[in-house]
């Protein structure tokens, strides 16, 4: 095998599209997903919104009992797993089985089975918990129930890193594929965090947005008057392969894995580092292994989550690896339009990366229109961008100090 690890494979469910094509059109549109949540009733919330999968129906995925038998993370882990296989025309035999492998993580899991089970332990008791509870809401369960259903019997495990998840995911597959551990490796994140508690603990903690009256407009990265991030569901998965094997059976290679680097802050358990610090070694160390100078890269897709300080400290860690080359950078973030996905977003991000390699198009950051006049870059204020990016950086942060950076490129044989 070769120690170059490809994309040939994507798979998104998100607010705008519950497939990558859908999902992809409605980003390069610049879609918002943000919306009054239905679900359950918000009127006592602070928040009442956030960027909800809608029609989505898990049957096309997994059969009736076992959709059932999961909580809604796994659904969308399932969707977005399929879809990246599929799209990959890779095919699973006796033969290739225990070389191939699923790393998928979540930051929350199950949240919403653990929310409807604790309300039957303290309404019913608990001889009403469901048998198939503990199999529900466990982070590991997405990863391993994709891996017992497509019958890959390599590497499986969960990352859990908060909103970094979906990003170690990948970059920890592509190392095991590097190190012969497998030839393919399915990767990425899912989450299904829109819940009572979910909004409720994440509002308490002044994280969300309070735009109650403009939901579509509330998810404002790096724009003067962002007032909290909006939350989103989804999953983003790709299928990683060893380039030798990826080329040997004719894939279509959206774009090269070239680097990972993962960092923490040890500086505070929610608050970034003072500027950005812990991100800038993350993206330092995901450029020196790819051999790569700063001024390579062309594109950020960047954490971006409209919070006061990630923004900041975010534009502050670009400034300082990137030196004057920073203003020459194409940036956005897809967290405008799909909302934050927690442990989905650098799955999601990676495949969106991935994507703007591939087609030459950057998605923009919507709902820009106040400039902050300490966030001088380029954020692609609200209409994509056709561009031909060769290198790019995908940017992923997490409560408890955790950084994971991936660098692509685009593939070019």
């Amino acid at each position: 095998m070769s120690s170059r690890v490809v994309v040939t494979g994507i798979g998104i469910v998100c607010a705008v599209g519950n497939d990558t094509a859908t999902a992809w059109r409605a980003l390069c549109e610049g879609k918002p997903g943000g919306q009054t949540i239905t679900s359950f009733d918000t009127s006592a919330f602070s928040t009442k919104f956030g960027a909800t999968v809608n029609d989505f129906d898990a049957t096309q995925y997994m059969d009736r009992k076992e959709v059932r038998r999961n909580d809604r993370f796994v659904h969308y882990a399932m969707a977005a797993a399929r879809q990246a296989l599929d799209d990959s025309g890779f095919q699973i035999t006796e033969e290739n089985s225990e070389d191939v492998g699923v790393v998928i993580g979540s930051g929350v899991g199950g949240m919403n089975t653990s929310h409807e089970q604790f309300k039957v332990l303290f309404e019913r008791g608990p001889d009403r918990i469901s048998p198939f509870f503990i199999t529900m809401f466990i982070t590991d369960i997405a990863s391993g129930f994709v891996s017992l259903t497509i019958g890959a019997r390599g590497p499986n495990f969960a990352t859990v890193s908060a909103c970094a998840t979906g990003a170690n995911a990948i970059g920890e597959a592509a190392e095991m594929i590097r190190r012969g551990d497998a030839v393919a490796m399915l990767a990425g994140g899912a989450e299904a965090g829109i819940s009572q508690i979910g909004l409720a603990s994440f509002g308490n903690m002044k994280a969300l947005s309070r735009r109650n009256d403009d939901p579509a407009g509330a998810s404002r990265p790096f724009d003067k008057e962002r007032d909290g991030f909006v939350m989103g569901d989804g999953a983003g998965v790709v299928l990683l392969e060893d380039e030798e094997h990826a080329r040997k059976r004719g894939a279509r290679i959206y774009a090269e894995l070239i680097g990972y680097g993962a960092t923490a802050d040890a500086h505070h358990i929610t608050e970034p580092a003072p500027h950005g610090e812990g991100l800038q070694r993350a993206m330092t160390r995901a450029l020196a292994k790819a051999g790569l100078s700063a001024d390579a890269v062309d594109y950020i897709n960047a954490h971006g989550t409209a919070t006061y300080l990630n923004d900041l400290h975010e534009t502050e860690a670009i400034k300082s690896v990137f030196g004057d080359h920073a203003k020459k950078l194409a940036i956005s973030s897809t967290k405008s339009m799909i909302g934050h996905t927690l442990g989905a977003a650098g799955g999601i991000e990676a495949g969106v990366t991935a994507l703007t390699l591939y087609h030459g198009v950057i998605t923009p950051t919507i709902n820009y229109t106040t400039p902050d006049p300490l966030l001088d870059l380029d954020f692609t204020p609200n209409t994509a961008r056709e561009q031909k990016v060769d290198v790019a950086l995908s940017n992923s942060m997490g409560f408890g100090g955790h950084n994971a950076v991936l660098a692509l490129r685009r593939y070019n044989g």
